[in-house]
């Protein structure tokens, strides 16, 4: 078996394994024990993208998420293979949240920990964000406004900002297209303009497929952040 083939072998394992782990994690908490909804996701993408950039190094990424909620507060588990530079092969993210409703808005607060597991000894692969979302609909057309808030980022970045607005708009029962814009501005990381546009289809009940270009202004800083297709097929369990 060639060395390619068991690192790619590898990177699958350890999203499986940390999403499992995770998946223990979140089911063991007390607070979740009475949870109305379990919903996972499986699936795969061309590549996986981070904050507008490729994180695989332009190979296929498989991914798998499960959330539990209760009422308006719910915890998730994401995990997906990764290629960085520094090393990491998988990206799992923890999220614990809160999805009120004030009038015609919904919010989603929530606390993010995210993970780089393979990178190397030294670089600081573990932090916290902390992300608000305000949804609205207009009709067929959705509106949303991220503010996500990094107070100590991957490696050697510091504080960080991702500002991301958001439209979509129903084609039909089965087809939303979508476009977004963000910025990202961090001490002792690249700063960047980032947007993607695309359509996701409901090919049936459980699986969607998803195609979307992604760009940013930041080619300067290397080939993942230049412009690129990626589709992305996922089935709800």
């Amino acid at each position: 078996m060639s060395s390619l083939v068991r690192n790619r072998l590898r990177r699958a394992d350890l999203a499986t394994v940390a999403l499992t782990a995770g998946c223990l994690v979140v089911c063991a908490v007390p607070a979740v024990a009475s949870a109305q909804d379990i919903n996972w996701t499986v699936g795969v993408a061309s590549e996986y993208i981070g904050k507008g950039i490729g994180k695989s190094n332009g190979e296929i990424a498989p991914f798998g998420s499960v959330e539990v909620s209760t009422g308006q507060v719910y915890a998730s588990v994401f995990a997906s293979t990764a290629e960085l530079s520094q090393g990491a092969d998988a990206e799992t993210i923890t999220t614990i949240g809160w999805r009120p409703t004030m009038g015609d808005v919904k919010f989603d607060l929530a606390i993010l920990n995210r993970d780089l597991p393979g990178s190397r000894v030294g670089v600081d692969s573990n932090y916290f964000e902390y992300q608000a979302d305000a949804t609205r609909a207009f009709g067929r057309v959705t509106t949303r406004l991220r503010v996500n808030y990094s107070p100590d980022g991957f490696a050697a970045t510091q504080e960080a900002w991702w500002l991301e607005l958001q439209g979509a708009v129903a084609l039909d029962g089965k087809t939303k297209a979508s476009a977004a814009i963000a910025d990202r501005s961090a001490d002792g990381g690249a700063e960047y303009t980032a947007w993607n546009a695309g359509v996701k289809r409901k090919l049936t009940d459980k699986v969607s497929l998803d195609l979307r270009w992604f760009d940013t202004d930041g080619h300067s800083f290397g080939e993942a952040y230049e412009g690129r297709l990626v589709a992305s097929l996922s089935l709800a369990l």
